[in-house]
Parts: C-alpha cells; structure tokens; sequence
C-alpha cells in the first residue's frame, strides 16, 4: 500500500490536506489512489481543481518507479497508516501524509521534543542564549527540533550536537536538496548519528518560498514546546509561535535587547502570555519534565546475561508485545516474565500500552 502514498506525495499540486481528505472518505488508500472524478466529487469540501489536477497528473505516474526513486535515494519513510509515525505529530490538525526522513528515530526521545526557532539574521545575543540554555541541558535525553535554516535554527543543531543532545532537523525540501548549501555537513552529522532529518516533500521537490512557513507546523507538531529565540513581528519563528498555541503545545521565550527589531515578536508573544525562559530549569518546570542525564540510561551489555540479551535485540527496532517477544526468542514464557520484569527494574526496557514492551 506504501507505493500509493507515495504516488500521492509526488504530486507537487495537491497537499497532505488533500490526501487526508480523500484517504478519510474512502478508508482505503488504494481506493483513494483510483479513484474517478465521480467519486471525488462526493467528497465535502473538496477542491474541484485540485482533484482534476490529481486525476491528469495520475496518468503519468509510474507507482514502482515512484516508490523506487525514494529508496534508491536512501531514504526511509513512515504513512499516516504506520504504526511508528509520530503520535505528537499525528495529532495536529494538517499531519503530512508521508513523513521522509534520513537518520535514526530510534536515536531520537519523541516524549521529551522540544524545538527552539528564531530569526535567520539572529544577533550573537540571541544565539549566545540558545548556547547557554542547551548547554545547561547538556547529556539529557531531550532531543531538540529545529529547521536546518541558517540563525537560530542552525545554533540550536549545533549546540544540540556540541552538547551531547540528539536532534531532529525538519527540512522544506526533498532529499536532493541542501539548503542553505552552508549547513551541508550539519546535514551530514545529523544523519549519521545524531539524529534525524525529515521532510514532508518528496527527493524532488525544490526549497521555494512557500515550503518554508509550511514545514513550521512540523517543527511545532513533533514538540511539546516551542522555544522563541528571536523574532521580528513578520517571521517564520512567529508563525512557528502561533501554530504552537494552535496545537495546544506550550509557547516559550527568551527575552532580548528591546532596541532589536528582532525582539519585538518576543515581547508581543510575552505580553500575550508566552512563558519567559532565562535558563533550561524555566523549560523543565513549564513542560513539567524530570530529565535523566544520558549516562544513566546506558548500560553494560557485558552485565546482561544471554536470556536478557536475546530480549533486548528482539526489541531493537521498534517495540513488541509478550507474544511477539516469546515467538522470537523462543523463551519459555515464565523466564520470559521474569526476566522482562528485572530488565524494567534495571531500567533497561519499559513496558507501553498493554503488554508491550521498547528499549529505553
């Protein structure tokens, strides 16, 4: 089914909203995918441009090659049907329909996300602050979503990076493009160890102008609080503040000089009630976080004995449940509970809905 939304993403004159749209109304994306002017004419709400557009660009669409140009790239992706898509992003109101990335998701904490966003043009004020408040920060396994643009998005990756944080870089591009081309080896760093970056376009799709504000309810959307380092009253950082508020998720601010341009978004978010941030404990007490430093959540594998072991790979890519666990270890069932329980206790797995267990 994967081949279906990916067909639909390549199409650069619909959107997510429209995707949603009709995979909502028929239940099925296969369905959706085939589906005559006819039927999408039934559907509310619709733009009766947009479905005569999908229809014409459909017939030249080639859905192995489609889906083959995305994995030959290297590139890896999750469907709003895939049970590792997001949850926190799954949940705005307009969530891409297919999420491209690059990197390791399992290196990323997506229940401790938080973006920090701010003015390409940012003063050394501003990015010294964002320096100084991931540096307190420093070996917690928060991760720290930004969007690869040059200011305060690139201070934040790389003091992310500098301190020992992982990070999630959303990018309003496909994969075939770095932009700006100056970030390409914090691109490359982020891949390769120190995070992840996605990107709702297809490889294809160019950086133009109107990507960016739109990608900014991805940044938002992955976090649960949006931290404003700098912003003008006209700016990408403060339509990324809005969506915030949009989304329920919390709205936070570091203060600045109030003879820079850049601070007056700042100071009419804090006047609207955003919260003052001056050092990371003002984050952790508004997102009501307790952080483990990373060196606690590490383990000896040389402690751990075979059974322990067979439990933990079994479990290295995503998490599964008691039967699932049992089928591939071969684990009779009541070591299988003993040791799932002592490996809780180490504090090596943790135990999410129902009997399903993941890695720390």
């Amino acid at each position: 089914m994967d081949k279906y939304w990916i067909a639909l993403s390549s199409i650069e004159q619909i959107d997510s909203t429209f995707i949603q749209r009709v995979y909502n109304y028929f239940g099925d994306i296969e369905t959706a995918y085939n589906a005559s002017m006819s039927d999408l004419s039934q559907i509310e709400g619709l733009s009766v441009k947009k479905a005569e557009t999908f229809i014409e660009k459909r017939k030249n669409i080639d859905l192995d090659k489609t889906i083959d140009e995305v994995l030959n790239r290297g590139i890896k992706y999750y469907t709003l049907e895939n049970k590792n898509y997001p949850q926190l992003l799954k949940e705005i109101s307009d969530p891409p329909a297919v999420l491209y990335y690059k990197g390791n998701p399992q290196d990323c904490n997506f229940t401790k996300t938080l973006a920090i966003v701010g003015s390409r043009k940012a003063s050394f004020n501003a990015r010294d602050a964002v320096e100084k408040i991931v540096s307190e920060l420093e070996g917690t396994d928060i991760c720290i979503v930004s969007g690869l643009a040059s200011g305060i998005d690139t201070s934040a990756h790389t003091s992310a990076l500098r301190h020992n944080l992982k990070t999630i870089g959303v990018i309003a591009s496909g994969f075939d493009y770095t932009y700006p081309a100056s970030n390409k080896k914090l691109y490359e760093e982020i891949e390769n160890g120190c995070g992840m970056i996605v990107s709702e376009y297809y490889p294809t799709f160019e950086p133009l102008k109107f990507r960016f504000p739109q990608r900014n309810r991805i940044v938002s959307g992955l976090s649960y609080g949006t931290l404003v380092a700098e912003a003008s009253l006209k700016s990408g950082a403060l339509i990324t503040a809005n969506l915030t508020l949009e989304q329920g998720r919390e709205l936070m601010c570091i203060p600045g000089l109030i003879s820079n341009p850049n601070t007056e978004g700042i100071y009419k978010l804090l006047k609207n009630g955003a919260t003052l941030v001056t050092n990371a404990d003002d984050i952790l007490e508004a997102l009501n976080w307790e952080v483990k430093p990373c060196e606690q959540l590490k383990m000896n594998l040389s402690d751990l004995n075979e059974t322990e072991l067979k439990i933990l790979n079994a479990l290295e890519v995503e998490e599964k449940g008691f039967d699932e666990i049992s089928s591939i270890t071969k684990i009779n069932t009541n070591d299988l509970l003993l040791n799932l329980t002592t490996m809780e206790l180490k504090g090596i797995i943790k135990q999410v809905t129902g009997d399903r267990y993941k890695r720390v």
